[in-house]
Protein backbone atom coordinates (compact mmCIF):
# COMPACT_ATOMS: atom_id res chain seq x y z
CA UNK A 1 0.00 0.00 0.00
CA UNK A 2 2.69 2.26 0.93
CA UNK A 3 4.44 1.54 -2.28
CA UNK A 4 1.26 2.12 -4.42
CA UNK A 5 0.67 5.64 -2.75
CA UNK A 6 4.18 7.06 -3.28
CA UNK A 7 4.51 5.63 -6.58
CA UNK A 8 1.06 7.35 -7.17
CA UNK A 9 2.61 10.59 -6.22
CA UNK A 10 5.39 10.42 -8.77
CA UNK A 11 3.00 9.10 -10.91
CA UNK A 12 1.32 13.12 -10.82
CA UNK A 13 4.33 14.41 -10.95
CA UNK A 14 5.04 12.87 -14.65
CA UNK A 15 1.57 13.66 -15.30
CA UNK A 16 2.10 17.81 -14.42
CA UNK A 17 5.62 17.94 -15.90
CA UNK A 18 3.88 16.61 -19.28
CA UNK A 19 1.09 19.03 -19.36
CA UNK A 20 4.34 21.86 -19.00
CA UNK A 21 6.53 19.88 -22.04
CA UNK A 22 2.92 19.89 -23.89
CA UNK A 23 1.79 23.17 -23.53
CA UNK A 24 4.95 25.62 -22.40
CA UNK A 25 8.08 24.26 -23.23
CA UNK A 26 8.40 22.45 -26.10
CA UNK A 27 4.63 23.01 -27.76
CA UNK A 28 5.56 23.14 -31.04
CA UNK A 29 6.50 19.78 -31.01
CA UNK A 30 2.64 19.11 -30.79
CA UNK A 31 1.38 21.36 -33.89
CA UNK A 32 0.86 20.82 -37.03
CA UNK A 33 3.11 22.05 -40.15
CA UNK A 34 1.57 25.25 -40.98
CA UNK A 35 -0.93 25.51 -38.08
CA UNK A 36 0.14 28.73 -36.76
CA UNK A 37 -0.65 30.74 -40.37
CA UNK A 38 -3.98 29.22 -40.46
CA UNK A 39 -6.71 31.26 -38.71
CA UNK A 40 -7.96 30.62 -35.06
CA UNK A 41 -12.38 30.56 -34.86
CA UNK A 42 -13.64 32.68 -32.63
CA UNK A 43 -15.20 30.99 -29.59
CA UNK A 44 -18.24 29.92 -29.30
CA UNK A 45 -18.53 30.38 -25.63
CA UNK A 46 -16.60 33.06 -23.25
CA UNK A 47 -14.44 32.01 -20.12
CA UNK A 48 -16.94 32.66 -17.47
CA UNK A 49 -19.89 30.88 -19.35
CA UNK A 50 -17.38 27.84 -19.97
CA UNK A 51 -16.31 27.71 -16.34
CA UNK A 52 -19.49 27.65 -15.03
CA UNK A 53 -20.76 25.21 -17.82
CA UNK A 54 -17.85 22.96 -16.87
CA UNK A 55 -18.69 23.09 -12.89
CA UNK A 56 -22.62 22.33 -13.07
CA UNK A 57 -21.42 19.26 -15.85
CA UNK A 58 -18.77 18.16 -13.00
CA UNK A 59 -21.37 18.10 -10.23
CA UNK A 60 -24.11 16.68 -12.38
CA UNK A 61 -21.65 13.95 -13.18
CA UNK A 62 -20.66 13.34 -9.40
CA UNK A 63 -24.38 12.68 -8.60
CA UNK A 64 -25.21 10.61 -11.50
CA UNK A 65 -21.75 8.26 -10.95
CA UNK A 66 -23.57 7.48 -6.87
CA UNK A 67 -26.76 6.62 -8.79
CA UNK A 68 -24.95 4.49 -11.16
CA UNK A 69 -22.57 2.36 -8.37
CA UNK A 70 -25.99 2.00 -6.33
CA UNK A 71 -27.21 0.17 -8.94
CA UNK A 72 -24.46 -1.53 -10.37
CA UNK A 73 -24.54 -4.59 -8.18
CA UNK A 74 -28.16 -5.62 -9.29
CA UNK A 75 -27.29 -5.31 -12.66
CA UNK A 76 -24.26 -7.48 -12.28
CA UNK A 77 -26.41 -9.97 -10.80
CA UNK A 78 -29.35 -9.92 -12.89
CA UNK A 79 -27.11 -9.93 -16.24
CA UNK A 80 -24.69 -12.36 -15.10
CA UNK A 81 -21.70 -10.34 -15.75
CA UNK A 82 -18.62 -9.52 -14.70
CA UNK A 83 -17.90 -5.97 -12.88
CA UNK A 84 -14.92 -6.06 -14.94
CA UNK A 85 -16.73 -6.45 -17.68
CA UNK A 86 -18.63 -3.32 -16.43
CA UNK A 87 -16.29 -1.51 -15.76
CA UNK A 88 -13.57 -2.38 -18.18
CA UNK A 89 -15.77 -2.35 -21.34
CA UNK A 90 -19.02 -0.81 -20.87
CA UNK A 91 -18.44 2.05 -18.42
CA UNK A 92 -15.41 2.93 -20.48
CA UNK A 93 -17.78 3.34 -23.88
CA UNK A 94 -20.75 5.44 -22.65
CA UNK A 95 -18.58 7.41 -20.49
CA UNK A 96 -15.88 8.66 -23.10
CA UNK A 97 -18.59 8.49 -26.05
CA UNK A 98 -18.01 12.01 -26.69
CA UNK A 99 -14.69 11.99 -26.97
CA UNK A 100 -14.77 9.01 -29.57
CA UNK A 101 -17.14 11.08 -31.28
CA UNK A 102 -14.23 13.74 -31.55
CA UNK A 103 -11.70 11.34 -32.64
CA UNK A 104 -13.71 9.96 -35.26
CA UNK A 105 -14.76 13.16 -36.53
CA UNK A 106 -11.81 15.31 -36.82
CA UNK A 107 -10.09 11.76 -38.20
CA UNK A 108 -13.09 12.06 -41.24
CA UNK A 109 -11.50 15.50 -41.74
CA UNK A 110 -7.73 13.72 -42.49
CA UNK A 111 -6.34 15.25 -38.94
CA UNK A 112 -5.07 12.09 -37.65
CA UNK A 113 -2.63 14.07 -35.29
CA UNK A 114 -5.40 15.72 -33.58
CA UNK A 115 -7.31 12.26 -33.73
CA UNK A 116 -4.50 10.21 -32.11
CA UNK A 117 -3.86 13.01 -29.85
CA UNK A 118 -7.73 12.74 -28.00
CA UNK A 119 -7.34 9.05 -28.02
CA UNK A 120 -3.93 8.28 -26.68
CA UNK A 121 -4.19 11.41 -24.76
CA UNK A 122 -7.40 10.39 -22.89
CA UNK A 123 -5.44 6.73 -22.09
CA UNK A 124 -2.68 8.96 -20.82
CA UNK A 125 -4.79 10.63 -18.56
CA UNK A 126 -6.36 7.93 -16.89
CA UNK A 127 -3.03 6.17 -15.98
CA UNK A 128 -1.05 8.94 -15.24
CA UNK A 129 -4.04 11.03 -13.45
CA UNK A 130 -6.75 9.89 -12.67
CA UNK A 131 -5.78 6.57 -11.10
CA UNK A 132 -3.03 7.30 -8.91
CA UNK A 133 -5.37 11.06 -7.89
CA UNK A 134 -8.12 7.75 -6.88
CA UNK A 135 -5.63 6.05 -4.22
CA UNK A 136 -4.07 9.38 -3.18
CA UNK A 137 -7.96 10.42 -2.19
CA UNK A 138 -8.18 6.80 -0.59
CA UNK A 139 -4.84 7.21 1.57
CA UNK A 140 -6.48 10.65 2.75
CA UNK A 141 -9.90 8.80 3.60
CA UNK A 142 -7.81 6.43 5.35
CA UNK A 143 -8.59 3.84 2.73
CA UNK A 144 -5.95 1.12 1.32
CA UNK A 145 -6.41 1.42 -2.72
CA UNK A 146 -3.34 -0.01 -4.70
CA UNK A 147 -1.87 -0.49 -7.59
CA UNK A 148 -1.48 -4.10 -7.99
CA UNK A 149 -3.50 -5.12 -10.41
CA UNK A 150 -3.26 -9.17 -11.08
CA UNK A 151 -1.55 -10.55 -13.61
CA UNK A 152 -4.19 -10.69 -16.62
CA UNK A 153 -4.55 -7.34 -16.19
CA UNK A 154 -1.36 -6.40 -16.31
CA UNK A 155 -0.79 -8.34 -19.64
CA UNK A 156 -3.59 -6.52 -21.02
CA UNK A 157 -1.93 -3.29 -19.96
CA UNK A 158 1.58 -3.80 -21.32
CA UNK A 159 0.09 -5.54 -24.72
CA UNK A 160 -2.14 -2.95 -25.58
CA UNK A 161 1.07 -0.12 -24.78
CA UNK A 162 2.49 -2.14 -27.37
CA UNK A 163 0.19 -2.81 -29.73
CA UNK A 164 -0.68 1.15 -30.16
CA UNK A 165 2.94 1.93 -30.11
CA UNK A 166 3.61 -0.73 -33.28
CA UNK A 167 1.08 1.26 -34.97
CA UNK A 168 2.18 4.77 -34.56
CA UNK A 169 5.56 3.85 -35.45
CA UNK A 170 4.44 1.34 -38.81
CA UNK A 171 4.59 3.60 -42.03
CA UNK A 172 6.25 6.38 -40.66
CA UNK A 173 7.48 8.64 -43.35
CA UNK A 174 9.17 12.15 -43.24
CA UNK A 175 8.39 14.87 -45.68
CA UNK A 176 11.37 16.80 -47.11
CA UNK A 177 10.98 19.38 -43.87
CA UNK A 178 11.52 16.82 -41.40
CA UNK A 179 8.12 16.46 -40.22
CA UNK A 180 7.01 13.03 -39.66
CA UNK A 181 3.41 12.21 -40.67
CA UNK A 182 1.65 8.91 -39.68
CA UNK A 183 0.85 6.68 -42.40
CA UNK A 184 -2.32 4.75 -41.36
CA UNK A 185 -4.67 2.18 -43.12
CA UNK A 186 -8.30 0.37 -42.12
CA UNK A 187 -6.35 -2.59 -41.71
CA UNK A 188 -4.45 -1.19 -38.54
CA UNK A 189 -7.83 -0.36 -37.30
CA UNK A 190 -9.42 -3.96 -37.89
CA UNK A 191 -6.59 -5.18 -35.71
CA UNK A 192 -7.28 -2.66 -32.83
CA UNK A 193 -11.27 -3.40 -33.05
CA UNK A 194 -10.78 -7.36 -33.16
CA UNK A 195 -8.23 -7.05 -30.35
CA UNK A 196 -10.55 -5.01 -27.95
CA UNK A 197 -13.45 -7.67 -28.83
CA UNK A 198 -11.65 -10.63 -27.56
CA UNK A 199 -10.89 -8.09 -24.16
CA UNK A 200 -14.29 -8.20 -24.09
CA UNK A 201 -15.54 -11.45 -24.70
CA UNK A 202 -13.40 -12.64 -22.14
CA UNK A 203 -14.39 -10.36 -19.41
CA UNK A 204 -18.07 -11.17 -20.57
CA UNK A 205 -17.72 -14.56 -19.81
CA UNK A 206 -16.09 -14.35 -16.60
CA UNK A 207 -18.96 -14.02 -14.74
CA UNK A 208 -20.00 -12.61 -11.68
CA UNK A 209 -18.83 -15.91 -9.97
CA UNK A 210 -15.44 -15.03 -7.84
CA UNK A 211 -14.82 -18.42 -8.35
CA UNK A 212 -13.97 -18.20 -12.18
CA UNK A 213 -12.62 -14.75 -11.64
CA UNK A 214 -9.39 -13.90 -13.50
CA UNK A 215 -7.98 -12.19 -10.38
CA UNK A 216 -7.95 -15.84 -8.98
CA UNK A 217 -6.41 -17.79 -11.18
CA UNK A 218 -2.47 -16.21 -11.11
Amino acid sequence: VEVSRWASVLLLSIYFAYLVFQLKTHADLFQDEGESDEEEDPPDLSMGTASVTLLLATVITSFSTDFLIAALETTVQTWNISKEFVGIIMLPIIGNAAEHYTAITVAMKDKMDLSLGVAAGSSCQMALLVTPFTVLVGWFYGVDMTLNFHMFQLCVLIFAVFLVTTILNTGRTERESGVLVGKTNWFQGYILLVTYFVLAIIYFFEGPNHKHALADSY
